[in-house]
């Protein structure tokens, strides 16, 4: 009686072993994409897909820069669902004309960037800054750590401020603004 038992708990632990797992779904790319085939749409208004003609279609689709900051109008990746690069447009132009709005509009969207024309206020305490600026896109308040270590010199007179939540600030051009925002900004870097 006791070996059936214990062949009893034997077979109950072989069975926990063997749990159903799911097997995950692996997407794989192709190797080469010829741009041409490429078309961007959405589907709904705010889902924005893709199909490479004769292949394949994507459900979810997302443009992003490769050189966002160095070359923002030419390198653009298409990336999946999980973030995976599906092909590499190195020029708009190898894409069908018809996709070229939904590009604009995913980089308008991801890559909003507001352009510093003044300084208002500036407070620096350990290490982290609070701002109050005028831009291109009205008044606008935001807090950036660090400055000096985190801030992008994208030339020598332009640079580009990332606030704690990601939104980027961007003085085009320091000697443009004026002196007491100069001095405000020199501040801190």
């Amino acid at each position: 009686m006791t070996t059936d038992i214990l062949e009893m708990d034997k077979m109950e632990e072989t069975k926990k072993e063997t749990k159903w797992k799911p097997t995950p779904i692996e997407t794989v790319h192709p190797e080469h994409v010829d741009a041409g085939k490429v078309r961007l749409f959405k589907d709904p208004d705010w889902v924005l897909r893709m199909t490479i003609e004769g292949d394949r279609s994507y459900l979810l689709v997302k443009v992003v820069r490769a050189a966002p900051l160095t070359q923002p109008d030419r390198y653009f990746c298409i990336l999946d669902i999980k973030d995976e690069a599906i092909c590499m447009l190195e020029d708009l132009d190898q894409l069908e004309k018809n996709s070229h709005p939904f590009v604009f509009e995913e980089m308008e969207r991801r890559y909003l960037t507001a352009e510093i024309e003044s300084i208002e206020s500036l407070q620096n305490e350990y290490g982290v800054s609070y701002w109050n600026v005028e831009t291109n896109r009205g008044t606008r308040e935001f807090v950036a750590k660090s400055v000096a270590e985190h801030a992008q010199w994208l030339g020598e007179r332009r640079l580009m401020i990332f606030d704690v939540d990601g939104n980027r600030f961007e003085v085009t051009d320091i000697d443009k603004l004026d002196k007491r925002s100069q001095g405000l900004l020199e501040s801190v870097l």
